[in-house]
């Protein structure tokens, strides 16, 4: 009975299952899924949203992205029309966006309305801290200078190596800025090639870009660079230039060369002075075909604007109505 007794708790103790794996498991992080670009979250709200005839999926390059299109209600269409919305709005913005999308339909013109990637010149800049830590004394913890090392010696020398980071700073500054301009360019262009491309399958016969704030920006861009053949007018409304970019619209507008108008709302006093700059710019270059279109802000009769955006535009590229 003692052999007994004296087995029975090993046997218990043997029978407990180990727990090392349990302990491993729960030192082991979660790993987070990457964090999604907002304007792919507003792609995806857009998807629940506007319905599934509109939505078409582009392919640019490596990437995917949402346009909406709606077919002209019309026989014999005059062509299609490209919107580009700015940053922080989506390919149905309420404001000029999704207006004018809906409405020229009605107007013999097909739409599609593509939107902007995140920028990464938008994105927040990183901070190098260019100057050494100071090594604390082994004696005492504290921070001291060098041996045998007068104090203002020490002052001269953390002088000018802060004058040489502060260089090397601004560099590496202007260096990153001009990456992320290329980048964002690149993946822009990416886009509209293939809003282009898939204009041109739709048999339109004229292809027009509408750019909208910043978008009016990267449309015009676009087409100095580039120079499309496809592409035959460009109308820029509320036109802004993004910060930390390489080229302004005012040296970019007498590059163009296809017939452009530029709306912009006279009632606002920051836009009224950027678009007379850009005039003057368009006036140095021989046989401009830039033209400048003013609107009337009407803050509280936003379906009125919008009707207003809309006439102009039209009368605009038909002409003859």
């Amino acid at each position: 009975m003692c052999c007994l007794a004296s087995i029975v708790p090993l046997g218990a103790q043997a029978e407990d299952p180990p727990k090392p794996a349990a302990t491993a498991e729960a030192a082991t992080p979660a790993v987070r899924p990457a964090l999604l670009e907002r304007s792919q979250e507003d792609a995806q709200a857009l998807e629940r949203l506007v319905p599934k005839a509109e939505q078409q999926t582009l392919d640019a390059g490596n990437e995917q992205f949402l346009a909406l299109w709606k077919p002209a209600n019309d026989s014999d269409p005059q062509g299609a029309l490209i919107i580009l919305p700015g940053a922080g709005e989506n390919a149905d913005w309420p404001n000029t966006v999704g207006p004018l999308r809906r409405k020229f339909p009605d107007a013999g013109w097909h739409t599609l309305s593509v939107s902007l990637p995140d920028l990464l010149s938008d994105g927040p800049q990183a901070r190098v801290d260019a100057q050494p830590a100071a090594q604390p004394d082994k004696g005492t913890g504290e921070t001291a200078p060098a041996k045998d090392t007068p104090a203002d010696a020490n002052a001269n020398v953390a002088q000018a190596t802060a004058a040489e980071a502060d260089t090397a700073q601004g560099t590496d500054a202007v260096e990153a800025s001009e990456h992320n301009d290329q980048a964002d360019a690149e993946r822009i262009f990416a886009r509209l090639d293939a809003a282009v491309a898939y204009a041109q399958q739709q048999k339109a016969r004229s292809i027009v870009l509408l750019g909208n704030g910043s978008g009016a920006y990267w449309a015009a861009r676009y087409l100095s660079e580039k120079q499309p053949p496809q592409v035959q007018k460009l109308v820029m409304v509320g036109a802004q230039t993004p910060a930390r970019v390489e080229h302004d619209l005012e040296s970019l507008t007498p590059t163009l060369k296809v017939p452009s108008a530029d709306l912009y709302y006279a009632t606002r006093t920051a836009d009224r002075r950027a678009a007379a700059l850009r005039l003057q710019a368009s006036k140095r270059q021989k046989d401009s075909q830039y033209r400048q279109l003013s609107l009337i802000a009407m803050p509280g009769n936003k379906a009125a604007e919008q009707e207003q955006l809309f006439r102009r535009v039209r009368g605009w590229l038909t002409p003859q109505e």
